[in-house]
This record gives C-alpha cells, structure tokens and sequence, in this order.
C-alpha cells in the first residue's frame, strides 16, 4: 500500500477506477442481467456487485484509506471509517440502468474530516470522467481529451434545474420551485446532476428526497471544485458521517 499519495494522486486514481468500473457495467449492459431487490427494496445488478468489487480491491490495494461502498453496507458490512474514508457508489443511478436509460454513473468520492474533498464521476456510455480536487479545480475527460470545467451564475432569463426522475410528480418539489425563476427544467437521475451544474450546462439541483452518503460525495466534490456549491435547507455545507450515512435534503448551486 501507498500512503504517500497525494490529493492529484488520489483523484487520477479514482478516475482510473471509475473508468474500469465503467467499462465493465457497459459490458453487463451488453450482455444482459436480471435486477435483483435489496432489503429496503431498491434494485441491485449484476453490474452493481461487479463495478464495486473492481473499485474496492483497487483502492483498498492502493492506499490505506478506509471504504465505504454501498453494496458492502446493503450486506451487512461496515467498515469504520475514521476521519478520512472513501465513499464509493459502483452504480449510481441502478433504475435507469435496470431501464435501458442512459443516466447512470460511478461514484468515488474521498471524505476528510466530514467534508467531500476529491472525487470523480464516470458517465459510462458517454466514456466521460468528471473529476475534481476541492480548492484546487474540476476537469472533465472525454474521448476529446481533458478540459478544465467550471460552474456558471445564473443567466438573466432564470435558472437551468435540474431534477431527479424518480421524483419529477413530487408536488412538495413543484411547491418548492414555484419561488424560483426558471428558464427550464430537465429531469434525470443519478450524480449527472451535479456535473451539468459543474460544466456550467445547468444551475440548481434541489434534492428534497431521501439519498446516501456514497450518492453525493463524489459529485459535490466535483460540483465544488468547480465552484459551485452542495449546502443543506439552513444554509450550511452538506458534510459526511451522518448516522446510517443518510443525507437530509439539499440544494446544489452553480456560481452564487
């Protein structure tokens, strides 16, 4: 193991895993798989265990910094994370997946002392890697090459929102946004979100239902390293090492 990594060490190699991660979903995809339920009821694949297995043995032979994934946790397994862990989601977004959708992603993020600091997205079927250092910057890698990214402010003509599918009928939503002034909105799941707010494609992403820890690391990481921001109802940053790794509702800004 390595404990000499720095930060630009850290992210290129969540970037590299999230791309093999990557790699092997679309295989499955390719090859077909049957969705399975979980104990809260929420689907789980093939693709899911696959991705995950690939991300945890290769951070966990990386580097000494605690895991926490999300799968492990579903069955049973909780590592103690301690004041510097890794959050992995190996399939963001498993419904769209399940659905034939395109909107899933991979999530590593790296958590230290409660805050999201690094972490890398991967868009499997668009073969992109959003990724950022909080502090020092976001990139985003295509098959064009690397670009630096960067959220944008709000243009006159309203807010670009972004909003999860699952919830797209919540009326508490429709409620919420009614205060707002809203060029459009664009309904899809998964961290993608947060990384059209990150490329400066979009402006705010309310996120009013329930998610995890391990869904939101990764991007807010990105999403702030772009400058942008992840904060709670009341104001304040959106931070880690809750009880049961349960988020409260949130709102994701681009430039304020």
């Amino acid at each position: 193991m390595n404990q000499r990594m720095d930060d630009n060490d850290l992210v290129q190699l969540a970037v590299q895993l999230s791309t093999a991660a990557a790699t092997e979903i679309l295989a499955i995809r390719a090859a077909g798989f049957t969705v399975d339920e979980k104990s809260d009821a929420s689907p789980v694949t093939l693709a899911d265990r696959r991705a995950e297995k690939i991300i945890v043995e290769g951070l966990r032979a990386a580097t000494d910094i605690p895991v926490i994934a999300e799968e492990e946790v579903a069955a049973g397994k909780i590592t103690d994370p301690g004041a510097e862990y890794w959050l992995v989601d190996p399939l963001d977004g498993t419904r769209e997946f399940a659905a034939g959708r395109a909107e899933f992603a991979v999530n590593i993020g790296l958590v230290r002392n409660r805050r999201a600091v690094l972490g890398a997205v991967a868009n499997p079927l668009m073969h992109e890697v959003h990724y950022g250092i909080v502090g020092v910057g976001a990139w985003k890698q295509s098959p064009a090459g690397i670009m630096p990214i960067s959220a944008r402010r709000t243009p006159p003509e309203g807010l670009t929102v972004m909003a999860s599918r699952h919830y797209q009928h919540d009326p508490a939503l429709a409620e919420f946004l009614a205060r707002y002034k809203i060029a459009s909105l664009i309904n899809i799941g998964s961290a993608l979100k947060f990384c059209k707010l990150a490329e400066g494609l979009a402006d705010f992403y309310p996120r009013l239902g329930r998610t995890m820890e391990w869904d939101t690391a990764a991007p807010q990481a990105v999403l702030q390293a772009a400058g942008g921001s992840t904060r709670t109802l009341d104001g304040q940053t959106l931070l880690y090492g809750k009880p049961g790794f349960e988020n409260p509702p949130f709102l994701s800004h681009g430039l304020e």
